[in-house]
């Protein structure tokens, strides 16, 4: 939580003012008991009716005073609390965005959904909280003591014995339940994992009629989850009878030894029902400080998750700023005994890997799935770091570029195309915010997108749902073409973006971006032999390691793999081959 607090700095004002008026309330509190014991003693013994009224007057004042304390203490409390959620917020999505792959993957997208969300919430609530009573709750109960003690020191000897054992109880009930919380919030985060599963695959689910073995699967979690929650609702539940019997207990013990000073003349009527007041006020401010406690139990829970995302730290480290010129190796791109291990792994995804690529040429990679060919082209870019070796951008080792500098001369098309919630025209400003129409248009031709976009009535301006779920595939594809191509990069890397296209499509496309006078340096990964044959070097890639480098005529002439891999999917040249 300390980590977090950093957060208020910019409500220092509102966290000093909000319990300030919360102790202004709670002073005027705590002589109401005293105004009613001159009610009892002075007014209502001697029938004083104008000395009740004046009393009853001075008593409505207290509380009309202290509700505006307490409502000015409430909107100051509030705007911390929420600036502070906002500021925390932002911090998070800030730190995520640093993260490399590495860690997204480990740490999980619903985990980070549930810290972002449920977690800063939570955490809000414990600031509010805390800002309102985390000071007034002590202050009545020790100020109600210190005034029974101003009454009568016998009596208030009970307030003594009292307050102790309900902060046994109070904070003995905390320490247990604070772990608690931490796994409730673990298990929410497997509800919300097994959530977004379904959601997104639900169309699989369908296809295999699984959804009745994915309801049992969400009902065991939820279940779960249940459990968790009423176990430690259970313990926490503890807490209100046991301070209620501890309350009772010593109001019935007051009241005893008041009776007897009473009787005894040591005390009067109104400083009795002055001392019940005060318990009384106890008892209010213990029950509210152990719901307080309860909930900054489980904001510090929640603070301690967010703290760890955000004590993460990046395994990539990149110069803030470029001190690099320009390189007459523009558009290069060179693997030096590249090495890839992935966090946790057993093996090498990739070993030894050494290639050039010059600017304008076209490089193919192929192989078997999950040959490595995705973990290559991630290299460049630096979505993952290679563990051994190196690989160098423009003659420059990609470490030593600034992410933005690096990322700038790069366009990559995922194999999952993504899109996002706009029209087609902010889709495609991804790749330039300042792209004019005609750059759209001459990037939606060469990636064979103009013809459906044309016939869309809003043309640029259709919208598009999240996803791009009301899009076929193939045109998710082309579109995700186009947003890399209106970038106009040095390195251009298609990661099988053509899987959903037709071969003609296909063919067009590769076509089209050969034709582009820029000279772009393009990585095609492709399981299709006809989307890399016509490359200037095809790169073939068998568990991690290059089976062979070279022109299509090179490898099938003397590349095992890729006569494998070109025969099975064009059968009928496997004779002319042999007869040749």
């Amino acid at each position: 939580m300390k980590r977090l607090l950093i957060y208020l700095k910019a409500y220092k004002k509102e966290s000093i003012l909000g319990p300030l008026f919360k102790l202004l309330e709670a002073s005027f509190e705590l002589l109401v008991p005293l105004v009613m014991a001159a009610v009892i003693d002075k007014g209502i013994a001697n029938r004083d009716t104008g000395y009740v009224v004046r009393m009853c007057l001075v008593m409505v004042a207290l509380g009309v005073v202290g509700l505006i304390c307490s409502v000015t203490a409430q909107y100051f409390a509030a705007k911390a609390a929420v600036g502070f959620a906002t500021g925390v917020r932002h911090a998070l999505f800030s730190h995520i965005q640093k993260l490399s792959y590495t860690e997204i993957d480990t740490l999980g997208t619903s985990t980070m959904i549930t810290r972002m969300t449920s977690d800063v919430n939570q955490a809000q609530s414990g600031v509010n909280m805390t800002l309102r009573l985390f000071l007034r709750s002590p202050f009545i109960v020790f100020g109600a003591m210190c005034m029974a003690f101003t009454i009568n020191v016998r009596a208030a000897m009970v307030f003594v014995v009292t307050i102790p054992l309900l902060s046994v109880v109070v904070f003995g009930i905390m320490m247990i339940t604070m772990p608690l919380y931490k796994k409730v919030q673990a298990g929410l985060d497997r509800v919300l994992g097994t959530t977004r599963e379904n959601l997104t695959g639900v169309r699989v689910l369908r296809a295999f009629n699984k959804e009745e073995e994915e309801r049992k699967r969400f009902s065991a979690r939820n279940t779960e989850l249940t459990r968790l929650q009423v176990f430690a609702g259970r313990i926490s539940a503890l807490m209100n009878p046991f301070t209620y019997v501890i309350i009772n207990g010593a109001v019935v013990v007051l009241i005893w030894t008041g009776a007897v000073q009473v009787d005894s003349g040591v005390i009067s009527q109104g400083q009795v029902v002055a001392l019940v007041n005060y318990m009384s006020q106890i008892l209010v401010e213990l029950i509210k400080l152990a719901n307080l406690i309860i909930t900054i139990t489980k904001a510090l829970a929640c603070a301690g998750r967010i703290g760890a995302v955000l004590e993460t730290e990046s395994s990539m480290a990149a110069p803030e700023k470029w001190e690099g010129d320009e390189r007459s190796e523009k558009g290069t791109v060179k693997f030096l005994n590249v090495s890839l291990i992935y966090k946790n792994a057993g093996a090498e995804s990739l070993s030894n890997i050494s290639f050039q690529a010059n600017r304008g040429e076209t490089i193919g990679v192929i192989g078997g799935t999950g040959s490595g060919k995705t973990s290559l082209v991630n290299l460049i870019p630096r979505f993952y770091d290679a563990t051994g070796g190196e690989v160098l951008v423009d003659g420059v080792n990609v470490k030593e570029y600034p992410f933005p500098v690096l990322r700038e001369k790069i366009s990559v098309v995922p194999q999952k195309a993504v899109l996002f919630k706009g029209t087609i025209r902010d889709n495609l400003k991804w790749g330039k915010d300042n792209a004019t129409e005609e750059e759209l248009w001459e990037a939606l031709e060469l990636s064979q997108a103009k013809e459906f976009v044309e016939k869309k009535e809003e043309g640029l301006d259709t919208p598009i749902s999240q996803g791009g779920k009301n899009l076929s595939g193939g045109q998710r594809q082309r579109l995700t073409i186009a947003r890399a191509l209106v970038k106009k990069p040095e390195i251009l890397i298609l990661d099988d973006s053509a899987s959903a296209l037709d071969f003609a499509t296909d063919a067009n496309l590769r076509k089209a971006i050969r034709g582009m006078k820029e000279r772009l340096t393009v990585f095609i990964v492709s399981q299709r032999a006809s989307s890399v044959r016509y490359a200037d070097q095809i790169i073939v890639l068998e568990d991690g390691e290059v089976a062979g480098i070279g022109s299509h005529h090179q490898l099938l002439a003397d590349c095992a793999v890729y006569q494998e891999i070109y025969y099975s999917q064009f059968p009928k040249e496997v004779k002319s081959y042999g007869e040749n």
